[in-house]
């Protein structure tokens, strides 16, 4: 053998793996969604809006019922209880149900009259 001869590798064939196909159809659909965004940005903000306003309407719903009904048992406790411990119990209960609602309200005051005013990340005031 001639010392500076190196020994023939025959040439492997090319092959293409599964993952790399996969990959690559990713990476295409991923170019392609974020090319079609502000297209559609617009619409899916206003579905996300008009979801989420219709779960704050059920929370406050199913809140002021919660509150009505736990008032109502705090004023009949408060009315007709001997005891001076449960009266005062009651009271702070009550106190507790109102500041509660109060608060849950209050976001759907902000919400609905506030944020116009910020509509685009500008004040429009």
């Amino acid at each position: 053998m001639k010392p500076n001869t190196k020994p023939k590798i025959p040439p492997q064939k090319r092959c293409i793996s599964p993952g790399s196909i996969l990959y690559a159809l990713f990476l295409c659909s991923t170019l392609l969604i974020g090319s079609v965004q502000p297209v559609f940005a617009a619409t899916i903000w206003d579905k996300a809006s008009e979801i989420m306003k219709d779960v704050y309407n059920q929370i406050v719903l199913i809140s002021t019922i919660a509150a009505v009904v736990t008032a109502s048992v705090a004023l009949l406790l408060m009315n007709f209880s001997k005891s001076g411990k449960t009266v005062d119990e009651s009271r702070a209960w009550l106190k507790r149900i109102i500041i509660t609602w109060a608060i849950l309200n209050g976001l759907g005051f902000i919400m609905a009259y506030i944020t116009p005013f910020f509509a685009g990340g500008q004040w429009n005031g």
